[in-house]
């Protein structure tokens, strides 16, 4: 079986808008489990959430929004097939988690690219199924220092954390022939066992509950557009 592109392509380094959130989402489920390689244009995978589209939105907004981005890393996430990211440019943030919900994550070996977790020294508290996902995909000893110093780190320090799997040179063909031998498995055994493995992203009820009543306010809050739009002007 051939494998599946999806390129990430948009303005701001492939900013997550809600456009591009719900068109990947589409493309991820219009694929209907077949092999996955997921890369973005324009030197990055992603630069993270779209800053001037999240200071734009009250807090009903932020609860659509949110919940797109949430969408879209539960089908990743839980996708049946092989999914493979190809981090040949930046992933910050939202662009960090898209390639930690992949299953295989190669970043080109270029001391420029910066990949890491930098919503806590934006102001931000994650969602909790973003916060789950990160829990499940960053090893246990270095995930309290990629969450909390929410650092922006080049490929080979990305790696000792966690981050990204393998950091080669021709991280494109290095993805692209990874794709195609795990293309080779039998699907049906593949899904079963990643299944198996992860099962879904659950977060309890009273905890998203609390996320919607308590932290979406602090989302919409001026204080944290204001730095936001700071570190967008930066």
């Amino acid at each position: 079986m051939r494998y599946r592109e999806i390129v990430l392509s948009g303005p701001k380094k492939n900013a997550l808008g809600r456009a591009l959130m719900d068109s990947t989402r589409h493309a991820i489920e219009d694929a209907g489990g077949a092999p996955l390689l997921l890369r973005g244009e324009g030197g990055a995978l992603s630069a993270g959430l779209d800053i001037g589209e999240v200071c734009s939105l009250d807090e009903g907004g932020l609860v659509g929004f949110l919940g797109a981005l949430d969408d879209l890393i539960r089908a990743l996430y839980t996708y049946p097939g092989p999914t493979v990211a190809c981090v040949d440019g930046h992933a910050i943030a939202g662009g960090c988690v898209l390639a930690l919900a992949c299953d295989v994550r190669i970043a080109e070996d270029a001391p420029a690219i910066k990949i890491g977790l930098n919503e806590t020294a934006n102001g931000l508290v994650y969602p909790p199924r973003v916060l789950a996902l990160v829990r499940a995909r960053v090893p246990a000893g270095a995930v309290d220092r990629v969450v909390l110093e929410a650092g922006l780190y080049p490929p080979r320090q990305a790696l000792a954390l966690g981050l990204v799997d393998e950091v080669v040179s021709g991280a494109r063909a290095a993805a692209h022939a990874r794709a195609t031998a795990l293309a080779g498995h039998p699907q049906d055994a593949y899904a079963r066992n990643k299944h198996a493995l992860r099962g879904d992203l659950l977060v309890p009820e009273e905890e998203e509950r609390r996320f919607v009543q308590e932290t979406i306010p602090l989302w919409a809050s001026a204080e944290t557009k204001e730095r936001l739009a700071r570190a967008l002007a930066r």
